[in-house]
């Protein structure tokens, strides 16, 4: 009988899949091979960059000083005041300094959230995804439940439980980073999984291990680094507003939300409290943001 042809049956093999060898090296398609050009994303890497060397280099090479124990004497200096670029605080210190090193608390949150994420909620939705049946039913249905509940709320909640501080509020905006991440490791897993390098390396012998580490993880890595990007933003969001409320990093540790919220009380006689960590915190998130989006079209288009 005569093979049906791509035309005569839709959906049909319309070609061989030849089994390679033992130990042939099975092509894994889509992933860092098409990584974006620098052209598309150097303005947005621009920014990142300059936010994280800001935070984290600038305080240990440039003239700042220590964002707490300042003198009462020089409270509420003036903007552009000597040795104060934006004046000082009622306690003394220097807000640039404060701006800086807030900065630095509250980027260590949404990158370490953000790495959590990607290393649990990751390896579960690729996990799932790829093996499928009664396991992935168990760990979808589990994440389903943390992701019902609005991010906030959830984050208040596991804050006030486990108390205030930076460690806590990691965790507790963990449980938001991990269910998102994980589904999206699983929808990418889907889509790779339905590729004919992916049954090549099956009847090559490959085990399952085998197979997701190595022709799996690269291709879903693009879309999760994109996703992961966009979502440290949200997350430093998120703790602003933890921190705003109380439930995030404390005084006198700084973090752009606590300062963001101690300034509101003076918002009318000196603005400068709230809008120079908000701005911070504005250009912050739109810097990670225009970089997951420039990756993502850029991948996208590819």
């Amino acid at each position: 009988m005569e093979a049906p042809t791509e035309a005569g049956v839709p959906g049909a093999l319309d070609r061989q899949v030849v089994a390679p060898g033992p130990g042939a090296r099975i092509g894994t398609g889509r992933g860092f091979a098409r990584l974006p050009a620098i052209g598309n994303v150097w303005f947005p890497g621009f920014l990142v960059f300059a936010v994280l060397f800001m935070c984290f280099a600038w305080p240990l090479i440039g003239p700042v000083p220590p964002p707490t124990g300042g003198s009462i004497l020089n409270s509420n200096l003036p903007s552009f005041a000597p040795g104060h670029l934006f004046g000082t605080d009622a306690n003394g210190n220097d807000v640039w300094s404060r701006l800086l090193y807030g900065g630095r608390a509250s980027l260590e949150v949404g990158l370490a959230v953000t790495a959590i994420g990607l290393l649990v909620g990751g390896t579960l939705g690729a996990y799932a995804g790829f093996v499928g049946g009664w396991r992935d039913g168990i760990i979808m249905r589990i994440l389903d439940v943390l992701i019902a509940f609005p991010a906030l709320v959830l984050a208040v909640a596991i804050a006030e439980r486990l108390g205030p501080g930076q460690l806590h509020t990691i965790w507790a905006l963990s449980f938001f980073g991990v269910p998102a991440l994980a589904r999206v490791a699983r929808a990418a897993t889907l889509r790779v999984r339905e590729n004919n390098f992916i049954l090549a390396a099956d009847l090559a012998g490959n085990g399952r291990l085998r197979t997701l580490l190595r022709h799996v993880v690269p291709n879903i890595l693009p879309e999760l680094i994109t996703f992961s990007l966009l979502g440290i933003g949200i997350i430093i969001v998120l703790e602003g507003a933890l921190s705003f409320l109380g439930l995030g990093i404390q005084p006198p540790q700084p973090s752009w939300g606590n300062m963001i919220s101690d300034g509101s009380g003076i918002l009318s006689a000196q603005p400068k409290f709230v809008l120079l960590p908000s701005g911070a915190l504005f250009i912050a998130v739109l810097s990670f943001n225009l970089l997951g989006e420039s990756l993502r079209a850029r991948w996208s288009a590819q």
